[in-house]
């Protein structure tokens, strides 16, 4: 059974934690990323939203944050957006975000993947969700694991 710690290593995870902060330096919104050996449900979408709940991330003040779900061994991602981010952005924005990443996950380019993928999400929440004077990091940005 592969482990989270072969996907990505404690160097790589800081990293990505450093992206998250970067990202998030220029917006309201929040980024989480949640890694998972195996999705415990059939339907990703159904057990992204199930971790979204988890880590709170419904409830920012302005119902903006974005969720990159991975489940390693199902080869599945999942980039899940709160109301608020939905209502905004131009469809096929989550679809060209995920493949972004996807093509460097191809390449067992994980950390470069996510990190590409927190890049684009921080883009477009700062062109939405622009940082507000007194802005506070609503959400943990550790990288949740299973």
């Amino acid at each position: 059974m592969t482990k989270v710690s072969e996907f990505i290593t404690p160097t790589d995870e800081q990293d990505i934690i450093e992206a998250i902060k970067k990202a998030e330096l220029n917006t309201s919104g929040e980024i989480r990323v949640h890694i998972e050996v195996k999705c415990p449900k059939e339907d990703r979408f159904e057990r992204a939203l199930e971790v979204f709940q988890e880590l709170n991330m419904h409830k920012t003040e302005l119902s903006n944050g974005v969720l990159i779900y991975v489940s390693v061994e199902d080869h599945q991602l999942v980039i899940l957006g709160d109301k608020g981010i939905n209502e905004v952005v131009p469809k096929g924005f989550w679809e060209s975000t995920r493949d972004e990443i996807l093509s460097e996950f191809k390449q067992n380019e994980y950390k470069t993947g996510l990190v590409k993928g927190i890049h684009e999400a921080g883009e477009q929440l700062k062109q939405h969700f622009p940082c507000q004077s007194g802005d506070i990091n609503e959400l943990d940005n550790d990288i949740s694991k299973v």
